[in-house]
């Protein structure tokens, strides 16, 4: 199959300008040899092009993730951002991916049942270079538009004062203290936060910190079942006695 060549300028990036990034650091933290070897069956371009690097692309999903973009967001943020570009491997001058490869790359690893065994991977590697107390997970979602109208797995959704979505929903666990995700359940866009969220709890997730969308027995009692205990924003607890709001704030956490 053809790919293309990205980073053959040494980068591109020279040392004078270079501003140093947490990413290189993290980029060094993770082994990805085992990722890319895992990654080179897949091909996902678009009819006539020559593809783009898995590995770059997978990395890309990783960004996407850890800083909570949609397509176009991450390939606008490709496109400007020094840092992204050394984490997934382009130089300066290289091309980057506009968002439909992103799309289709997804569809590729999932396909191939890829996308969370290998997020895993890389978390895994991530967790065990970490020597920490876990004191929290916190546990929220975003909308995750879809590539086409067509797509029968997608969902519309209406949310509060947004426009209409069709797309997914990804329900993400991420470490209170570090940001760090752990875990992430994609689901069509009309799945209620609340019946999806356990997806997304990592085991022993300590105190898990989540807004009011994820009310509801169904994910306390997943948060319980991971050992973990409930914080969810309570909403309409306030009222004129205030001992019996805090009760009631008790009752509810």
């Amino acid at each position: 199959m053809s790919r293309r060549q990205i980073g053959q300028e040494s980068f591109g990036f020279s040392e004078f300008n270079r501003h140093h990034s947490c990413l290189d650091d993290l980029a060094r933290l993770i082994d990805w040899a085992a990722v890319d070897e895992r990654l080179a069956c897949v091909s996902c371009a678009a009819k006539g092009e020559p593809a783009w690097p898995p590995l770059a692309l997978f990395k890309a999903l990783m960004l996407a993730v850890w800083y909570d973009l949609s397509d176009v967001k991450l390939a606008e943020a490709l496109d400007d951002r020094g840092s992204f570009r050394r984490f997934c491997g382009f130089s300066r001058l290289d091309q980057t991916p506009e968002r439909t490869a992103f799309v289709r790359f997804r569809k590729a690893l999932s396909a191939r049942g890829l996308d969370q065994d290998l997020f895993d991977n890389v978390t895994s590697q991530l967790k065990a270079k970490a020597v920490r107390v876990k004191m929290g997970t916190t546990v929220d979602a975003t909308i995750i538009a879809s590539a086409s109208k067509s797509d029968e797995e997608a969902r519309w959704v209406k949310h509060k004062r947004k426009p209409v979505v069709h797309g997914f929903k990804a329900h993400v666990g991420a470490d209170a203290e570090t940001a760090l995700v752990e875990e992430i359940a994609i689901t069509p866009a009309n799945v209620h936060d609340g019946k999806a969220g356990g997806e997304a709890l990592p085991d022993n997730p300590g105190e898990v910190f989540a807004d009011s969308a994820y009310r509801g027995e169904t994910f306390r009692a997943a948060v319980r079942a991971k050992g973990g205990t409930p914080r969810i924003v309570a909403t309409q607890i306030w009222g004129r006695d205030v001992q019996e709001s805090l009760t009631r704030l008790d009752s509810c956490n």
